[in-house]
């Protein structure tokens, strides 16, 4: 069992090892009794002397002080004498345990906070960028039309409808900032209700009909996905992240492709919900953060199919909210498929 021997004790056995040495030493060479045991007890108590006050002044106050930088508190004078006088010493092999335990925890999270950084310039950067490009597109457009092209009927019109699409653009992401940091928070309370999941993919499909062929690509249910499975969720909510995937799917997949959707049970109590498609893919780099914010596979393609940028992350959120799960899974030139989970009702 681990001891935690005191300053006295320590200092009181290393000056009566020394005493011992001392004067075996003095009597081999001497054959005097009693001038050996004076000297050893002079050299006795020099040692006790000397190791007390190094243990005490020394040791323990730097023992004190490692233990105020590990805990980064500052005692009171109760506290100080309860800690000085009245706890047993931590052992030197206690002290290194406690420090190394620290240096772990410590270690990980400066890693943490390191990668946190990282994000938060990024996440800077990218926003910096999604409110530049509109903002200067609205410069250029007023100032041209400050310039004389309000007055050419040929372009005044196009120039302004180019700037209320700026604008709407500006609006679309200060509202989508404003929703991920209310679902972040936990601020927005769900409004949950028992509907059938496929009636409500087969509204977004016929919301999204003209722009899926514009592309002549085919919404359509898996074969032998179930129907009129109902689930408990916030169907605006759950509408709005099939709305999101069915989009992206449209707007990456490939001409004359096809988004398909497969309902399933997997457990007595779920539902699952897959979204494929068969364009482009994701490279497998990407599949780790591409439910950050403003986080982009193909920065020019994605700039130029539009959107804030926060789609994913909001869906992520969404699901999060609902205590379920979101994942993806995708091959470049082979597609993608999201797969979230909901309460079966």
């Amino acid at each position: 069992m681990q001891k935690n021997y005191s300053s006295r004790t320590i200092a009181l056995f290393t000056a009566v090892i020394s005493f011992s040495i001392v004067f075996i030493i003095d009597y081999l060479f001497t054959k005097n009794l009693s001038n050996g045991l004076v000297v050893a007890a002079i050299i006795g108590f020099l040692v006790y002397g000397i190791v007390w006050y190094y243990i005490q002044e020394v040791l323990d106050k730097k023992i004190s002080t490692i233990y105020k930088f590990i805990n980064q508190t500052k005692a009171g004078k109760r506290e100080a004498f309860y800690n000085n006088n009245l706890l047993p010493r931590p052992s030197l092999e206690d002290v290194g345990k406690d420090v190394e335990i620290w240096a772990t925890k410590n270690t990980e999270a400066f890693a943490l906070m390191e990668k946190n950084e990282q994000y938060r310039k990024e996440f800077l950067q990218n926003l910096s960028h999604e409110l530049k490009t509109p903002l200067f597109s609205m410069q250029g457009y007023v100032e041209s039309l400050l310039d004389g092209a309000l007055k050419d009927d040929s372009v005044n019109e196009k120039f302004l409808q180019n700037t209320s699409n700026n604008i709407q653009r500006l609006i679309d992401l200060v509202n989508d900032l404003d929703e991920i940091t209310k679902l972040e928070n936990a601020q927005t309370k769900l409004q949950t209700s028992v509907f059938p999941i496929n009636e409500l993919i087969s509204k977004v499909f016929a919301e999204l009909a003209i722009k899926a062929r514009e592309k002549n690509i085919e919404l359509t249910f898996k074969p032998g996905s179930l129907s009129n499975k109902k689930v408990l969720a916030d169907a605006a909510k759950i509408a709005q992240v099939i709305t999101n995937l069915v989009e992206n799917a449209i707007k990456y997949g490939k001409d004359n492709g096809k988004v398909q959707v497969n309902i399933d049970k997997i457990e007595d109590d779920k539902i699952l919900v897959e979204i494929s498609d068969d364009g482009y893919g994701i490279a497998t780099e990407h599949l780790d953060r591409i439910f950050e914010r403003f986080y982009r596979t193909d920065l020019a393609r994605a700039r130029k199919v539009g959107g804030s940028g926060l789609g994913l992350a909001i869906c992520k959120h969404i699901i999060e909210a609902h205590g379920q799960t979101i994942h993806v899974r995708s091959q470049t030139n082979v597609g993608t498929t999201f797969r979230f989970t909901l309460n079966r009702a």
